[in-house]
């Protein structure tokens, strides 16, 4: 079972994290995790009676071994010879067959509840606020998802089981070693400890072992994660450390062979000591059963007996030593379970409202009434931004690095809540209306353009899934990408690659755009969308966006003078309050934080086209 704390170390003791980090055992916390067992219960009533027979037919080869020897060997008796050995067969057989038969059930009911588990994590994440996602990292999300879930399934078919299972062979197996003979039974069980002390000892130090591989493993994944990646191997090749980067590898990759013999070399010594102590059992009961028939001291003892005893005793010692560590194994499953409940149990903040509402957003103004907003308690991001966008109007935001700009466009499709004052789309506060409706009702124009690793066509349509074939190549044209689409072999099944990096920045952009355009909302929300375009293009999507935003209410966020230019109104934001706001000639007269961007930005910007257009 994968362990929840990094890898799994051999079984007999818990390290020193998992000591600090034990879960508290609970009925609560025992009722949930047999909830997921319980639509289920048939198929795990199947498996333990399988268990309980298997343990049960398991015993009579063993027992028919001594009546082999007794009654057929003995009693030079072929027949029964011949009978007792196609019964010990069959038996065997039978043993195995309900082995398979309790595996397979076993693994279909762990891969339903992982199915049923994965199905309700995801639904779980996909309802978490996006603040969720900028503070956890991804990588925890992902192991969440996959390796803890997954591991479940360890825990019910290997950990649930395995404790069933060998209860029930040591119970019957006991049973018919005192039923056969006590004597030979307790000569038997002495041998226990020196399997329980060795095994704890040799556990530490190949543990030891495994977390020094583990921890230089890591490294070397590290370091091909690095240097093997896009970006990695691309600065790696223009600053031509290829010879450097080799021979770091080689050294890790040193590290981790010598490392694994050590922990080889220690597991081969360990099986062989454990061999040896597995053996004296078996000896000691030979020597014991064979006092006991030399000097007469038991004349029920048979030589049978003895052997059926001896292969009774090789039955016993790999259960007893598994359920000698069922603290470790309950402590790592309920480790598991609980680092999955810590997901379900975050109370998603931005919920879909009691009583939705569905107001008409077409001619609604949008309006921010007071409105402050935070992150985290230490800095307050917003002050009292207060403003109004009329109906079919553009409004330009601008303002520094840092001041706010995106936070405030963010309230408005409740990607975040307010924590004091609203956010209102006509007199309908945005957390009164429908979430799905809302954010359908919302076309937003990211600076970062994201697209999933497929076809031109399956970003687009992750807009609109009903969409013709019309519908996509018209939005591909008035967003400038038409020329791009004609100059590739596979037209709208062009495969863009892992984020999009098979396309240039602005097409990436451009591709954006494009999908905003087939989604046709009613607000839309422009963030930095042409930042990533060169003037050519810029200018073109720039005529496709005003064609787009006419109609429609509009915030922008720009560096772009061309844009602010064309803003019914500018709002400059600063500090997180709203600073100033007017028209551009209104704002420069103020001598304010306008115009102080206008002369470090948008000043250099007009003199650098202007010096293109001196060129041309």
């Amino acid at each position: 079972m994968p362990g929840p704390m990094g890898p799994m170390n051999p079984r007999g003791f818990l390290t020193e994290e998992e000591k600090q980090s034990v879960p508290k055992v609970t009925g609560k916390l025992i009722l949930r995790i047999l909830s997921y067992l319980k639509p289920y219960w048939f198929q795990f009533t199947l498996v333990f009676l399988a268990i309980l027979i298997s343990a049960g037919v398991g015993l009579l080869p063993s027992i028919i071994t001594g009546k082999i020897v007794d009654e057929a060997l003995v009693g030079r008796n072929m027949k029964l010879l011949v009978q007792l050995l196609i019964a010990a067969f069959v038996t065997l057989t039978a043993s195995e067959v309900i082995g398979v038969l309790e595996s397979y059930i076993n693994a279909w009911i762990s891969n339903r509840i992982i199915f049923d588990m994965k199905n309700q994590m995801y639904d779980h994440l996909q309802h978490m606020p996006h603040s969720f996602f900028t503070s956890e990292k991804q990588g925890d999300i992902i192991t969440r998802m996959n390796s803890d879930i997954s591991g479940v399934s360890s825990v019910i078919s290997g950990t649930l089981s395995s404790i069933v299972s060998n209860i029930a062979v040591v119970v019957t197996t006991l049973v018919a070693l005192f039923t056969m003979s006590w004597q030979l039974a307790l000569v038997g069980i002495v041998v226990i400890p020196l399997l329980i002390l060795p095994t704890r000892s040799a556990g530490k130090t190949r543990w030891k072992l495994l977390s020094e591989s583990q921890a230089k493993n890591d490294e070397m994944n590290q370091l091909v994660n690095e240097t093997l990646s896009v970006s990695g191997s691309l600065l790696v090749k223009l600053f031509t450390r290829e010879k450097r980067e080799m021979q770091r590898f080689h050294d890790v990759n040193e590290e981790v062979t010598k490392l694994a013999m050590k922990e080889q070399r220690s597991g081969k010594w360990f099986r062989v000591l454990m061999g040896m102590f597995t053996q004296l059992g078996p000896l000691l009961i030979y020597f014991a059963g064979g006092w006991f028939i030399i000097s007469k001291s038991d004349p029920t003892l048979t030589v049978g007996t003895i052997t059926a005893s001896v292969a009774l005793i090789n039955r016993l010692y790999r259960p007893i030593q598994s359920l000698l560590n069922i603290h470790v194994d309950f402590t790592r499953s309920l480790a598991l379970f609980t680092r999955i409940f810590d997901y379900f149990d975050m109370i998603p903040s931005i919920r879909q409202p009691e009583h939705a509402k569905r107001p008409l957003v077409k001619r609604a103004d949008i309006r921010y009434e007071h409105v402050a907003f935070s992150y985290t308690p230490e800095k307050q991001i917003l002050t009292d931004i207060d403003f109004t966008v009329p109906a079919g109007k553009m409004y330009a935001v601008v303002g520094p690095s840092g001041s706010g700009k995106s936070t405030i466009v963010n309230l408005l499709p409740r990607l975040y809540d307010v924590d004091a004052g609203s956010v209102k789309i006509g007199d309908t506060d945005v957390r009164e209306i429908d979430l799905d409706y809302l954010r359908r009702s919302i076309g937003v124009v990211t600076q970062d353009s994201y697209l999933f690793n497929g076809t031109i066509r399956e970003n687009l349509l992750y807009a609109k899934e009903t969409a013709t074939e019309q519908e996509l190549l018209d939005a591909c044209r008035s967003a400038n990408l038409e020329e791009f689409l004609e100059n590739q072999p596979d037209g709208l099944d062009t495969v863009v690659g892992n984020r999009g990096l098979k396309m240039s920045g602005g097409e990436k952009q451009r591709l954006s755009i494009a999908r905003v355009i087939l989604k046709d909302p009613r607000i839309l929300i422009l963030d930095e969308a042409t930042s990533a375009l060169d003037s050519i293009s810029e200018t073109a999507i720039q005529s496709a966006l005003e064609r787009l935003m006419q109609g429609r209410t509009s915030i922008v966020i720009a560096h772009r003078l061309s844009t602010i230019l064309k803003a019914d109104r500018i709002l400059v934001v600063r500090n997180g309050v709203i600073a100033e706001q007017g028209s551009h000639d209104e704002l420069l007269s103020l001598n304010g934080t306008y115009r102080e961007l206008y002369e470090t930005q948008f000043r250099q910007v007009i003199e650098r086209e202007s010096e293109k257009n001196t060129e041309n």
